[in-house]
Protein backbone atom coordinates (compact mmCIF):
# COMPACT_ATOMS: atom_id res chain seq x y z
CA UNK A 1 0.00 0.00 0.00
CA UNK A 2 3.04 2.36 0.35
CA UNK A 3 4.13 2.33 -2.99
CA UNK A 4 0.85 2.62 -4.37
CA UNK A 5 -0.02 5.56 -2.14
CA UNK A 6 3.97 6.28 -2.72
CA UNK A 7 2.88 6.11 -6.85
CA UNK A 8 -0.35 8.00 -6.80
CA UNK A 9 1.84 11.16 -5.06
CA UNK A 10 4.20 10.86 -7.29
CA UNK A 11 2.21 10.86 -10.33
CA UNK A 12 -0.19 13.27 -8.74
CA UNK A 13 2.86 15.57 -7.90
CA UNK A 14 3.95 14.84 -12.04
CA UNK A 15 0.54 16.29 -13.74
CA UNK A 16 0.58 18.93 -11.53
CA UNK A 17 4.08 20.06 -12.35
CA UNK A 18 3.57 18.92 -16.29
CA UNK A 19 0.29 21.18 -15.90
CA UNK A 20 2.25 24.13 -14.31
CA UNK A 21 4.91 23.81 -17.03
CA UNK A 22 2.30 23.57 -19.71
CA UNK A 23 0.92 26.47 -18.47
CA UNK A 24 4.30 28.56 -18.47
CA UNK A 25 5.05 27.21 -22.19
CA UNK A 26 1.56 28.25 -23.09
CA UNK A 27 1.97 31.77 -21.62
CA UNK A 28 5.59 32.21 -22.55
CA UNK A 29 4.29 31.34 -25.85
CA UNK A 30 1.63 33.83 -25.94
CA UNK A 31 4.10 36.15 -24.55
CA UNK A 32 6.36 35.64 -27.53
CA UNK A 33 3.52 35.70 -30.29
CA UNK A 34 2.64 39.02 -28.62
CA UNK A 35 6.50 40.69 -28.76
CA UNK A 36 6.70 39.33 -31.76
CA UNK A 37 3.57 40.72 -33.55
CA UNK A 38 4.67 44.03 -31.33
CA UNK A 39 8.22 44.15 -33.04
CA UNK A 40 6.95 43.55 -36.43
CA UNK A 41 5.37 46.77 -36.43
CA UNK A 42 8.35 48.63 -34.69
CA UNK A 43 10.45 47.06 -37.29
CA UNK A 44 8.23 47.78 -39.95
CA UNK A 45 8.29 51.37 -39.45
CA UNK A 46 12.30 51.37 -38.73
CA UNK A 47 12.34 49.32 -41.99
CA UNK A 48 10.09 52.33 -43.82
CA UNK A 49 12.53 54.68 -41.89
CA UNK A 50 15.27 53.43 -43.00
CA UNK A 51 14.09 52.92 -46.95
CA UNK A 52 12.66 57.04 -46.64
CA UNK A 53 16.36 57.95 -45.63
CA UNK A 54 17.88 56.42 -47.94
CA UNK A 55 15.04 57.90 -51.10
CA UNK A 56 16.10 61.37 -49.30
CA UNK A 57 19.67 60.56 -49.78
CA UNK A 58 19.83 59.57 -53.16
CA UNK A 59 17.23 62.28 -54.36
CA UNK A 60 20.08 64.99 -52.00
CA UNK A 61 23.38 63.18 -54.29
CA UNK A 62 21.29 63.23 -57.45
CA UNK A 63 20.35 67.09 -56.83
CA UNK A 64 24.27 67.47 -56.53
CA UNK A 65 25.20 65.14 -59.07
CA UNK A 66 23.00 67.19 -61.78
CA UNK A 67 24.08 70.67 -59.72
CA UNK A 68 27.57 69.46 -60.42
CA UNK A 69 27.22 68.58 -63.79
CA UNK A 70 25.34 71.86 -65.06
CA UNK A 71 27.88 74.05 -63.44
CA UNK A 72 30.91 72.11 -65.24
CA UNK A 73 28.62 72.51 -68.12
CA UNK A 74 28.44 76.52 -67.65
CA UNK A 75 32.30 76.63 -67.12
CA UNK A 76 33.06 75.09 -70.04
CA UNK A 77 31.12 77.51 -71.70
CA UNK A 78 32.37 80.35 -70.60
CA UNK A 79 36.03 79.16 -70.92
CA UNK A 80 34.68 78.84 -74.65
CA UNK A 81 33.75 82.38 -75.03
CA UNK A 82 36.58 83.67 -72.99
CA UNK A 83 38.66 81.72 -75.83
CA UNK A 84 36.24 82.53 -78.80
CA UNK A 85 36.90 86.30 -77.93
CA UNK A 86 40.38 86.14 -77.19
CA UNK A 87 41.04 84.34 -80.35
CA UNK A 88 38.60 87.14 -82.33
CA UNK A 89 40.46 90.10 -80.69
CA UNK A 90 44.08 88.30 -81.63
CA UNK A 91 43.02 88.01 -84.96
CA UNK A 92 42.17 91.71 -85.41
CA UNK A 93 45.26 92.46 -82.93
CA UNK A 94 47.04 90.71 -85.80
CA UNK A 95 45.72 92.31 -88.50
CA UNK A 96 46.77 96.17 -87.15
CA UNK A 97 49.89 95.99 -88.69
CA UNK A 98 48.59 95.75 -92.52
CA UNK A 99 45.77 98.61 -92.05
CA UNK A 100 48.58 100.91 -90.72
CA UNK A 101 47.97 102.45 -94.30
CA UNK A 102 44.61 102.48 -94.70
CA UNK A 103 42.46 105.60 -94.28
CA UNK A 104 40.28 104.11 -91.77
CA UNK A 105 43.22 103.85 -89.54
CA UNK A 106 44.28 107.72 -89.96
CA UNK A 107 40.22 108.00 -89.60
CA UNK A 108 40.41 106.44 -85.84
CA UNK A 109 43.36 107.81 -84.81
CA UNK A 110 42.32 111.24 -85.75
CA UNK A 111 39.09 110.55 -83.90
CA UNK A 112 41.36 109.25 -81.03
CA UNK A 113 43.38 112.11 -80.81
CA UNK A 114 40.63 114.96 -81.34
CA UNK A 115 38.67 112.66 -78.43
CA UNK A 116 42.06 112.67 -76.12
CA UNK A 117 43.09 116.66 -76.38
CA UNK A 118 38.90 117.69 -75.41
CA UNK A 119 39.74 115.45 -72.50
CA UNK A 120 43.14 116.89 -71.54
CA UNK A 121 43.21 120.37 -73.28
CA UNK A 122 45.22 121.83 -76.25
CA UNK A 123 48.33 122.51 -74.34
CA UNK A 124 49.61 118.52 -74.60
CA UNK A 125 52.10 115.79 -75.47
CA UNK A 126 50.96 112.96 -76.99
CA UNK A 127 52.94 109.65 -77.19
CA UNK A 128 52.53 106.44 -79.71
CA UNK A 129 53.62 103.59 -80.92
CA UNK A 130 56.74 104.21 -83.05
CA UNK A 131 54.93 102.56 -85.81
CA UNK A 132 52.46 105.43 -85.71
CA UNK A 133 55.17 108.65 -85.16
CA UNK A 134 54.68 110.32 -88.81
CA UNK A 135 51.04 109.87 -89.10
CA UNK A 136 50.47 110.90 -85.56
CA UNK A 137 52.74 114.16 -86.30
CA UNK A 138 50.68 114.89 -89.80
CA UNK A 139 47.47 114.56 -87.61
CA UNK A 140 49.01 116.79 -85.15
CA UNK A 141 50.17 119.77 -87.55
CA UNK A 142 47.01 119.24 -88.95
CA UNK A 143 45.76 119.74 -85.82
CA UNK A 144 47.72 122.65 -84.85
CA UNK A 145 46.84 125.20 -87.57
CA UNK A 146 43.21 124.34 -87.64
CA UNK A 147 42.26 124.72 -83.66
CA UNK A 148 45.94 126.37 -82.62
CA UNK A 149 46.64 124.10 -80.16
CA UNK A 150 49.93 123.47 -78.67
CA UNK A 151 50.38 119.98 -78.74
CA UNK A 152 53.95 118.01 -78.62
CA UNK A 153 54.73 114.94 -80.21
CA UNK A 154 56.87 113.23 -77.14
CA UNK A 155 58.52 109.55 -76.93
CA UNK A 156 57.37 106.41 -78.20
CA UNK A 157 55.42 104.17 -76.29
CA UNK A 158 55.19 100.33 -76.41
CA UNK A 159 51.75 99.52 -77.67
CA UNK A 160 49.38 98.21 -80.64
CA UNK A 161 48.14 101.62 -81.44
CA UNK A 162 46.23 104.74 -80.47
CA UNK A 163 48.18 107.62 -78.08
CA UNK A 164 48.61 108.46 -74.52
CA UNK A 165 47.84 111.62 -74.06
CA UNK A 166 49.11 114.28 -70.79
CA UNK A 167 48.59 117.66 -70.23
CA UNK A 168 51.98 119.81 -70.26
CA UNK A 169 52.38 120.44 -66.55
CA UNK A 170 52.01 116.44 -65.99
CA UNK A 171 48.67 116.87 -63.78
CA UNK A 172 46.24 115.12 -66.48
CA UNK A 173 46.99 111.74 -68.82
CA UNK A 174 44.87 109.81 -70.77
CA UNK A 175 45.44 106.14 -72.13
CA UNK A 176 43.71 106.22 -75.29
CA UNK A 177 45.63 103.14 -76.98
CA UNK A 178 44.02 100.27 -78.23
CA UNK A 179 45.57 98.11 -75.66
CA UNK A 180 43.90 99.91 -73.43
CA UNK A 181 40.61 100.35 -75.44
CA UNK A 182 40.34 96.44 -76.33
CA UNK A 183 41.38 95.88 -72.38
CA UNK A 184 37.85 97.53 -71.56
CA UNK A 185 35.90 96.22 -74.18
CA UNK A 186 36.76 92.85 -73.95
CA UNK A 187 35.12 91.87 -70.75
CA UNK A 188 32.22 93.49 -71.89
CA UNK A 189 31.55 91.62 -75.18
CA UNK A 190 32.64 88.33 -73.02
CA UNK A 191 29.29 89.53 -71.30
CA UNK A 192 27.18 90.61 -74.14
CA UNK A 193 28.13 87.01 -75.87
CA UNK A 194 27.13 84.82 -72.50
CA UNK A 195 24.18 86.87 -72.35
CA UNK A 196 23.65 85.92 -75.97
CA UNK A 197 24.29 82.14 -75.19
CA UNK A 198 22.18 82.26 -71.97
CA UNK A 199 25.08 80.83 -69.82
Amino acid sequence: MDLDKLESIVSKVVDQIESEIIAEIESSYSQSIEVLRSSRSSVSSEYNRIVDNARKQAENIKRQIIGSSILAVRNKQLMLIEEAVSDAFNRAISKIDGIRSDESYESMMRRIIEDSLDAIGTDAIIECNYKDMDLVDRILLDIQHKYNFNVTLGNSIECLGGVRVRSSDGTISLDNTLDTRIGRIKPILKKDIAKLFMV
